[in-house]
């Protein structure tokens, strides 16, 4: 057993505060890395506070991770001591069941989630990257650039990849009218993506303050959600909306706004269920809507590739590990651009 330590909730109403753990001793196929950043996720909070329902307590949250490597197993051939890598939702699959062998290990029915999942090693829970260092099988090892802030990376492994992974399924680019719903943590990595794929970007978010941002970001136009006259100029007129929402609200007005085949994708998971669309808004323009989750080993390999191509990070707020509470705090108030990350280096034991 490897001795470690983080931070952890150890129920849903009291703060985070200092853990002591084991993580496993690295096998053949395994890489030890030393956690130098790692990005706070709303999911993070919701797991911590379970709001989800499925909390095992203590919870070591954190599945932005970005770190370098110490050690690696007999086996490892892609990665050596030293070597900038990230660890992002997910640590394992069964790897030989139709979603993995399509390269989708996120939809696997026996994926191994970064933290509060089975640990098919040791027993117990796994235990994410709000800790100084993590034990992961080479498979589920990515590698990062060292031309980009490496703090900036670490989001990328969850917001990145999340909108990242719908764009590209559906074809997003050139010539494509593309709607994101909301300018958070999720919604400006997808307004950087879908610019960067060369769509025409309009940004739906109910505040207007953030037209600026977003703007500054890569929208192209932003309408106020809460006026109905800014929604009624782009009635059916997109290919495709992207929506970061987790809160529940009315995807009615999102679907009218499509045109003929278009398509609504869902990426953000409010604690409460949306109101049920009309049947009509999709039958009568033959519309979608549908569900994304993250992106497979491969998939979050290629983002991180081209966002390093491109020079594109996440907008974030580095804070020290004793700092997470007030953090959850702010990132409740939406008072954060875009993305808290830890810097791992003030975690002390």
């Amino acid at each position: 057993m490897r001795k470690s330590y983080g931070f952890a909730a150890y129920d849903a109403q009291t703060p985070l505060r200092g853990f002591h753990f084991n993580r496993r001793e690295p096998n053949a196929q395994d890489v030890l890395i030393e956690i130098l950043y790692c990005g706070v996720c709303h999911s993070d909070l919701h797991q911590a506070r379970n709001e989800w329902h499925g909390s095992t307590f203590p919870i070591v949250p954190g599945h932005e991770i970005i770190g370098r490597v110490l050690q690696v197993g007999a086996e490892v051939k892609h990665f050596k001591s030293g070597d900038a890598v990230g660890v992002g939702c997910m640590v394992d699959s069964c790897g030989v069941c139709p979603d993995c062998q399509d390269h989708q290990e996120q939809y696997c029915d026996q994926t191994v989630f970064t933290y509060n999942s089975a640990d098919s090693h040791l027993g117990g829970m796994t235990y994410g990257g709000y800790s100084n260092q993590i034990v992961v099988d080479q498979r589920f090892v990515l590698s990062v650039s060292e031309k980009l802030n490496p703090a900036a990376v670490a989001p990328l492994l969850c917001a990145g990849i999340t909108t990242y992974s719908p764009l590209r399924h559906w074809r997003v680019g050139k010539g494509d009218k593309v709607g994101i719903v909301g300018l958070g943590g999720l919604g400006h990595m997808a307004v950087k993506f879908a610019h960067a794929f060369g769509a025409h970007v309009v940004l739906f978010t109910t505040s207007a303050s953030k037209v600026a941002d977003a703007i500054r970001l890569g929208a192209d136009e932003v309408v106020i959600s809460t006026r109905p006259e800014e929604l009624q100029k782009h009635l059916q007129s997109f290919h495709f909306i992207l929506d970061t929402v987790a809160a529940q609200h009315n995807l009615d007005s999102y679907l009218a706004l499509l045109k003929r085949d278009g398509h609504l994708c869902l990426v953000g998971v409010p604690d409460q269920p949306h109101p049920s669309p009309s049947v009509g808004n999709l039958i009568f323009r033959r519309r979608s809507l549908s569900g994304s989750l993250i992106g497979g080993i491969r998939e979050t390999q290629e983002m991180l590739d081209f966002c390093a191509e491109q020079q594109i990070t996440a907008d974030i707020e580095l804070i020290a590990m004793q700092d997470i509470n007030t953090a959850f705090e702010r990132m409740l108030k939406s008072d954060v651009k875009y993305r808290f990350v830890i810097d791992m280096s003030t975690l002390q034991a």
